[in-house]
């Protein structure tokens, strides 16, 4: 307790001295910080006089910075000015010199005019301005009369007729003409089993009716007409050259405007043949002509502030109604059976045309076009439709007594069959109607015949006919391949027939049975079996010769069907003829006369049945 009491005036003596240390330091270091201040702030005001002094000379250096600033941006002003007259002088230059010779840089200079028309306009306070705009302006009402001219120029270049040959050439192999035959029409390039199901994977080339090349140039030139304010110019010229060119090419074709008293004057044959041209004439002109017109039409003004539907539905007008007229005179004039099924022919190709027209006459300014196209198409259903009642009235009423001499198609099978039909599935009950009615026709027709040979004929004759017209056409998809099938069988069976009438006479005459079975020999020994087999010759060639004489005047006007029905009388009547004429001509041969038994060779009998069913009149046989 001692120690630590002894202790306490040595602490605090320490701290004291401690404390008195920490003053004086603290008053020093206020002394050094006095100092400081004091000399920071002489600094302040020598720095604030030094700005003031250098002041003067920071605004001349701005000013002289700025000036330079001002130069160049006066300098590039200038050259842009002085650029904008070089690219004048070069325009100039290309747009007198004319745009015959290098079309894309005569139209490059011109919007480079028009380039220096915008820099000059949005650059008014230079003070030569408006003389320049006044000549670049000048400059360019020049170069607008000479790309009128230049267009106008080009469109009749390039807006011939069209060759029929390069037509053709667009056309499917199936409806090109005959190569060996020059002067054919299109759609006479021979013959499928149904024309009308290859049509449908047709494929045609539209023509080229301007080189592709020059179709841009085309849209450029357009293009710099309207913006011109040249519309209107740019519109008759396109105008009156394509259209004068399309009605050039279809006049080549073959086109004709006729009217309805026209229609009514031909003769039947003339005006079949015009109407089957006509069904042609349509596909090409709306295929390839109306289309490769379109197509032009939308590529030369493309993007072209222009009423390109009007241009075409005016150019396209004159060509339209002469296509169209001929068939409306057909549908218009008198009602007859032969009609029938061209009608329908020139319906089918109108309806078959009809979605094609609505594209390329598109748009509000060609709906007449398209209302004539769709009008002409119902009038055609609505004739076929009345010609069809009035076909199968006649049909039924055409009197059983009015019958062809030489078996051969009656007229009216053929007026059932002129063109081979196309028709439609909605006149199927109708044509089902007509058919039978047909059939019964001539089944009360043939019964007219005195000879049942001729009866057989007839059938057979007319029976083929319709089935192969019905393969031709449209009917097959009505009637079907049964029905086809079906009367073909009654084709055979009425030859059959014919064959077992007309030849079962004289196929009797040259049996062996009942004339003599024993042999030559036994034969030679008896005058009866000679006298026998001698009337059997002379029995033959009576029955030959009648025959000849008769059946060389009927007529089996199919070809094929001819030589098939002569082979088959060839092959039942020939063997039996040689095998008689082997087996007793010596029995005759060797007696007075026998040429008059042996008249003919088998050779010269094949020869003869080579001469039936050819029509020949009785001055006109060969023998």
């Amino acid at each position: 307790m001692v120690v630590a009491a002894a202790a306490r005036p040595q602490t605090a003596e320490a701290l004291s001295k401690r404390a008195s240390m920490l003053r004086d330091s603290l008053q020093r270091s206020q002394g050094n910080t006095d100092g400081m201040v004091t000399i920071l702030g002489s600094f302040d005001h020598r720095l604030s006089a030094l700005e003031a002094a250098m002041r003067p000379t920071q605004v001349r250096t701005h000013a002289i910075r700025m000036a330079h600033e001002n130069i160049d941006k006066t300098i590039k002003a200038a050259d842009g000015i002085l650029s904008q007259f070089d690219l004048a002088r070069r325009a100039e230059a290309a747009v007198l010199k004319g745009p015959h010779e290098d079309l894309e840089s005569y139209l490059e200079a011109v919007d480079l005019l028009k380039g220096i028309v915008r820099f000059f306009s949005t650059n008014k306070n230079f003070k030569s301005s408006e003389g320049v705009l006044n000549h670049v302006n000048n400059l360019l009402a020049k170069s607008a009369l000479k790309i009128e001219e230049e267009f106008r120029q080009l469109m009749t270049t390039y807006s011939k007729p069209i060759e029929p040959d390069r037509l053709f050439d667009c056309l499917p192999k199936s409806l090109r003409p005959t190569k060996d035959d020059p002067d054919a029409e299109p759609g006479n390039a021979g013959h499928s089993e149904h024309p009308s199901k290859s049509l449908e994977t047709a494929v045609y080339r539209t023509p080229t009716l301007i080189p592709p090349r020059i179709l841009p140039l085309m849209n450029d030139i357009a293009q710099q007409l309207i913006q011109a304010g040249n519309q209107q110019s740019c519109y008759k010229i396109y105008r009156d050259t394509r259209g004068s060119a399309l009605e050039s090419s279809l006049r080549k074709l073959g086109v004709e405007k006729l009217s309805k008293e026209d229609v009514q004057k031909m003769q039947w044959e003339a005006l079949e043949a015009k109407i089957g041209n006509w069904i042609h004439f349509m596909r090409i002109a709306v295929k390839l002509l109306l289309a490769g017109e379109r197509k032009i039409c939308d590529q030369i003004f493309d993007g072209v502030n222009f009423n390109k539907d009007q241009c075409f539905a005016e150019l396209t007008a004159n060509s339209v109604v002469t296509l169209l007229s001929f068939g409306d005179a057909v549908a218009k004039s008198k009602r007859s059976p032969e009609k029938l099924f061209v009608l329908l022919d020139m319906y089918e190709v109108m309806h078959e045309l009809q979605p094609e027209i609505e594209v390329i006459f598109e748009g509000k300014s060609c709906s007449e076009m398209r209302e004539a196209s769709l009008g002409l198409a119902k009038r055609l259903a609505q004739t076929a439709q009345e010609t069809f009642a009035d076909f199968e009235e006649a049909v039924e009423k055409d009197a059983s007594k009015t019958i062809v001499n030489d078996g051969t198609v009656h007229p009216l099978t053929s007026y059932e069959f002129e063109t081979g039909s196309e028709t439609e599935s909605q006149l199927a009950v109708v044509t089902m109607r007509i058919m039978q009615a047909l059939q019964n026709n001539l089944d009360g027709k043939s019964k007219q015949y005195r000879d049942p040979a001729l009866t057989y004929l007839f059938l057979m004759n007319n029976i083929h006919y319709m089935v192969r017209s019905v393969r031709r056409s449209e009917a097959k998809d009505i009637l079907g391949d049964d029905w086809i099938q079906r009367h073909r069988r009654i084709v055979q069976q009425n030859a059959n027939q014919y064959k077992r009438v007309a030849w079962a006479k004289i196929l009797q005459t040259l049996s062996i049975q009942g004339a003599g079975s024993t042999g030559s020999s036994d034969l030679s020994s008896s005058g009866v079996s000679r006298a026998m087999i001698k009337e059997r010759f002379k029995s033959f060639n009576m029955q030959f010769e009648e025959l000849h004489a008769k059946q060389s005047q009927w007529i089996v006007p199919d070809q094929e069907l001819r030589e098939s029905l002569r082979l088959a009388v060839a092959e039942v009547l020939l063997p039996a003829y040689r095998s008689f004429v082997k087996r007793f001509g010596n029995l005759v041969e060797n007696g007075k006369n026998p040429h008059k038994y042996v008249r003919y060779s088998p050779e010269m009998v094949e020869q003869l049945l080579g001469e039936f069913f050819e029509g020949q009149q009785w001055g006109e046989q060969k023998r």
